[in-house]
């Protein structure tokens, strides 16, 4: 029995050599919380993933006074979007950027806490916020007060671009100072 390749290496967007990797949509959001928990081991923090697709924590960290969740936000696109933040005691919220990787390389890493994000929100949507468009909610959730979805509700949310977030890159040190 002869087993038969079609097509060449790199004509399949998921089978790369020296090309832009393309994950999967459905598993990029499992790429990037395997690859978070990987640079916390690295980094001597014993993470564990989180089962399941209606969550608000994607990792577990142990820490000597309870647990800190982590939430994991992935992209491969110009930004991540619909993001709704993080609130509460204990939470980090970490962006993976796939964009522009190749199979090879190392995903870009943003590690915000919970007064990172609210300071996002505030710098990005002041002038919004200021006009009444936008209203923060008590889980720090931006919501388009005239922005109205299919099923009538406001619009919760906002994009998040690299660019907006660049001072948070490699901030490992912020979950390391919570953990120990």
């Amino acid at each position: 029995m002869e087993f038969q390749v079609e097509g060449e290496l790199g004509d399949s967007p998921y089978q790369t050599e020296g090309c832009e990797m393309r994950i999967e949509r459905q598993i990029l959001g499992l790429a990037g919380e395997f690859a978070v928990a990987s640079e916390l081991c690295r980094r001597n923090v014993y993470a564990q993933l989180t089962l399941g697709i209606r969550k608000r924590t994607d990792i577990l960290i142990e820490t000597e006074n309870g647990m800190l969740r982590i939430q994991v936000k992935s992209k491969q696109q110009r930004d991540w979007p619909n993001c709704k933040g993080i609130y509460g005691k204990k939470i980090v919220l970490v962006f993976v950027d796939f964009e522009n990787k190749k199979e090879d390389e190392r995903p870009d890493f943003y590690v915000l806490t919970v007064k990172d994000w609210k300071s996002l929100v505030n710098r990005e949507l002041d002038s919004r916020i200021s006009a009444g468009e936008v209203k923060v909610n008590e889980k720090n959730i931006p919501i388009w007060v005239k922005k109205v979805g299919k099923d009538r509700k406001p619009y919760e949310g906002m994009g998040v671009r690299p660019e907006q977030i660049k001072e948070y890159k490699e901030r490992w040190d912020k979950i390391t100072k919570m953990v120990r």
